[in-house]
């Protein structure tokens, strides 16, 4: 296998004191439940689709849900969640607020080991945010969302001392939202820099590129080092019709990227070039929520392990083939002894 320039040295966990990925992000609660009659249409949502909802309408939705799964969510949340479960230190930045949603939150990732770097909101009119996730037989997810205090996230929220420890910090794009969550970012990049800590970023959804198109292109040119998409999204940030375009393109700006391509696989750059890795074999298909941040949560890891990108895309493929064998967005099995298993750690 190839091997390319890493974060640290090869196999060799981040020392005492350090993290190996710290996640910024928006802290969602996730309440999850088996849709098997079409609850959600009942309820006035698209299926497939993640509507945005106020507070009054979260309160609607949450009250016809019926018996619900409630675990601390959010897609950079689910992937610092991966990485405790792969053994690796990590670390967690969002914005709650003062309820018992916010404590749930809070009280799952520290269960796990992750250290949290978590502002809560003062205005008693913006409570914790959550994501009510209907699944469907056929695996799919339609999603309501209530941003809450998650999208209130601003510079002086920033932990500063999280970011000086961690190997790599992984940004979520949902953050560009608001402007206050932007110059948060900024403060984040900068700390990063000084530091000689790794700045990744996910691009979220192609909906979130096309709304915030010249900031992502801006922050993937000028302090980006790795990317994470999905085709439609790198398509969408670079204006190509094809994958190879969108990859000539980050290939210019010397950034590490890697596309997932659902079930098949993920491609990343390496030092020969643009590599296919196949997605893990999964029998049953139960649950898709969640897939695309286990799979960071691999592909992160290994890097901060320093593994080459290949190796990092496999591990990234093992934890998302883990994550939608089952419902909800973290994982049943010990991630870590999995990948001892197959040889990824």
């Amino acid at each position: 296998m190839s091997q390319l320039p890493t974060p640290v040295s090869l196999r060799v966990k981040p020392g005492p004191g350090r993290l190996a990925v710290t996640g910024i992000g928006n802290a969602l609660l996730d309440v999850i439940v088996r849709d098997h009659d079409n609850l959600h249409a009942r309820l006035g949502l698209t299926k497939g689709a993640m509507n945005l909802v106020d507070l009054n309408r979260a309160h609607e939705i949450y009250d016809g849900m019926g018996p619900t799964v409630q675990v601390s969510g959010g897609s950079v949340a689910n992937t610092i969640a991966g990485v405790a479960s792969l053994g690796g230190t990590s670390a967690f930045l969002g914005k709650v607020g003062a309820d018992e949603f916010g404590d749930v939150f809070a009280h799952d990732l520290r269960s796990l080991g992750v250290e949290l770097g978590l502002a809560r909101s003062t205005q008693s009119d913006i409570q914790t945010g959550r994501c009510h996730v209907f699944v469907t037989d056929d695996a799919q997810r339609t999603m309501a969302t209530y941003l809450g205090a998650a999208n209130q996230f601003q510079p002086d929220d920033v932990d500063t001392s999280l970011i000086e420890r961690s190997e790599i910090v992984y940004i979520e794009g949902y953050l560009f939202d608001l402007p206050p969550a932007k110059e948060a970012i900024r403060r984040i990049v900068e700390v990063a820099h000084d530091c000689d800590t790794l700045v990744a970023l996910s691009l979220s959804d192609s909906f979130c590129v096309e709304r915030h198109h010249q900031d992502f292109l801006k922050l993937v040119s000028d302090d980006v080092d790795v990317l994470l998409s999905n085709e439609g999204e790198i398509r969408a940030l670079f204006g190509t019709s094809s994958l190879e375009s969108a990859f000539a393109a980050v290939d210019e700006l010397g950034v590490l990227t890697v596309v997932t391509c659902g079930p098949a696989g993920a491609q990343v750059g390496s030092v020969s070039g643009v590599v296919s890795v196949p997605a893990a074999d999964v029998e049953v298909v139960v649950d898709q929520n969640g897939a695309g941040d286990l799979f960071a949560a691999g592909f992160l890891f290994a890097l901060a392990l320093g593994a080459d990108p290949v190796e990092a895309t496999e591990l990234g493929s093992m934890c998302a083939g883990e994550i939608i064998t089952h419902l909800g967005a973290r994982p049943e099995a010990n991630l870590e002894e999995m990948a001892m298993e197959f040889g990824l750690l």
